[in-house]
């Protein structure tokens, strides 16, 4: 048995010694053209740095690089993408489908819905510190701060005293005069959660219709005897039924982008 096992195994061995071989050869050609030609490499290195504007024009590199990390965080938590997209949700709940539609469309029709709306802020911010930058008129320091002001008076518009004043009481802050004086990271979170407790109330709304037929198809089912039955699949036909006739898009959209306010308005009396 010993001696077969041997001479089926010398087949394999000489097909993994030429298989060994012909992968050298393959190598082989390649080492030496990479020896040939100078392959470019990247290299990250730390030195010590005497002039104070290397130094200013790193820390600048890096700033620019957070906020660019910070961005999607920024377009969420500051504009009006947060009421529009849980909105979304409950609406797709309340009506029972499961997929449709996808979330990539609420999604994309969220940003899209948050661009139009928030387009009056980014055109005064482009007049108050955009322009004025890219013209050398001011520094990179005032730009920042006259950009943020158009972006805290639309969350100020959108924010609750109560939320407001929870958030200055655990930063230990006095009680502020004027809104000048309220900090940008209190003003944040309290305009998150205001924007969540509104879009929780507009979610309730929707859900009423839904779940009162809900409740009637579920005591018709159980009237007749079909308790086997799930009361979903015979109440989303009329769930879409009503919300097509109702033009349910146009109304929700509609009293979406009335629930704040005239943004234009505000911000240019600002």
């Amino acid at each position: 048995m010993t001696i077969r096992r041997l001479i089926y195994g010398i087949p394999i061995v000489l097909l993994l010694t030429v298989l060994l071989s012909a992968a050298l050869d393959f190598i082989a050609p390649g080492q030496a053209l990479a020896q040939s030609v100078p392959i470019p490499t990247i290299s990250i290195a730390m030195d010590q740095a005497d002039d104070p504007e290397r130094i200013a024009t790193v820390i600048n590199i890096l700033f620019v690089m957070t906020v660019l990390a910070l961005a999607p965080s920024i377009l969420i938590l500051m504009t009006s993408f947060v009421r529009i997209v849980v909105v979304f949700s409950f609406l797709k709940q309340g009506m029972g489908t499961m997929n449709s539609p996808p979330n990539q469309v609420i999604i994309s029709l969220a940003l899209f819905m948050t661009f139009y709306l928030m387009m009056p802020v980014w055109k005064d911010i482009e007049a108050r510190a955009f322009k004025p930058f890219m013209a050398h008129e001011i520094t990179q320091t005032v730009a920042l701060q006259r950009a943020l002001v158009p972006v805290r008076e639309f969350m100020f518009l959108q924010t609750r005293e109560k939320d407001l004043a929870l958030f200055m009481q655990i930063a230990g802050e006095n009680r502020p005069l004027n809104k000048a004086e309220v900090p940008t990271m209190s003003l944040i979170p309290a305009f998150v959660i205001s924007e969540l407790k509104t879009a929780f109330t507009i979610g309730f709304l929707l859900y009423i219709p839904f779940v009162v037929i809900d409740m009637v198809v579920a005591s018709v089912l159980l009237s007749m005897g079909m308790m086997m039955l799930p009361p979903v699949m015979i109440s989303l036909p009329f769930k879409l039924m009503l919300f097509v006739l109702v033009d349910g898009w146009n109304l929700v959209v509609g009293s979406i982008i009335r629930s704040f306010g005239d943004i234009a308005r505000v911000v240019g009396a600002g």
